[in-house]
């Protein structure tokens, strides 16, 4: 993939995360990474997404020195060159500040697997990272926030569960491209107002037996996924 595609799918990902309302004013931002180049495009700080272009779009490399565009990129740059880091294979992360979602977070509560919908996506319940230490803060806020989201997910795939809710923040989200992340960050809402919803009506609910998280996720994800449409062949 050339280097402008990239960011034109980034700009691309930036504008439906605005237009599907999950974010408003200039909160929230959508990065790609090329992995073959070791660059990552990501929104540029406090610029509306309605007026944003692609050309807009910054280029910084793993160590987040700005190697293409002419505006500063996203304050959170930090927290998703941790994560491209440390999830090797991952190529887009979306942040949003999206009602339910963010909600949970300042709760410092994940979101339990309630129902199926959750399954489909999340494999476990979407946790919550810690609080960080004012020295934490201090020292490097954005590294550290990302820093705390790769500790939260030791020993867990986190293809299987593509995002998390940093504590007293907002949520990220992530998938294989920028446009996935965004997909992940619009069920992530969806499944956090269904949970705030369900809890409303039956603060005791149980969360969804294993059996059929198991069998819900594994119909979308993996190599026996059935959901959905194959190519057939002209013959079959």
């Amino acid at each position: 993939m050339r280097i402008d595609k990239l960011k034109k799918i980034v700009w691309e990902a930036n504008l439906r995360l605005y237009q599907s309302g999950l974010v408003i004013l200039t909160w929230g931002n959508v990065s790609g990474f090329h992995r073959e180049e070791g660059l990552v495009a990501i929104k540029p700080s406090g610029v509306a997404y309605e007026k944003l272009k692609p050309e807009d779009i910054v280029l910084v490399d793993l160590e987040g020195n700005v190697v293409g565009g002419y505006l500063n990129p996203s304050s959170d740059t930090p927290i998703h060159l941790e994560l491209y880091r440390a999830f090797p294979r991952i190529a887009g992360i979306a942040h949003t500040h999206s009602p339910f979602a963010t909600a949970f977070a300042q709760a410092e509560r994940e979101i339990p697997c309630l129902g199926t919908t959750h399954a489909d996506a999340f494999r476990t319940p979407v946790p919550v990272t810690r609080t960080l230490s004012q020295e934490e803060v201090r020292l490097d806020y954005e590294q550290n926030t990302g820093k705390s989201i790769v500790e939260r997910f030791k020993n867990m795939d986190p293809l299987l569960t593509p995002g998390v809710l940093v504590a007293r923040h907002g949520p990220f989200t992530w998938g294989l491209t920028p446009e996935e992340a965004v997909t992940n960050s619009l069920i992530l809402e969806k499944v956090a107002e269904m949970a705030w919803r369900t809890l409303c009506l039956k603060p005791d609910v149980l969360p969804l037996e294993d059996y059929l998280v198991d069998k819900h996720h594994r119909r979308m994800h993996g190599p026996g996924a059935y959901y959905g449409q194959r190519r057939r062949q002209p013959d079959e």
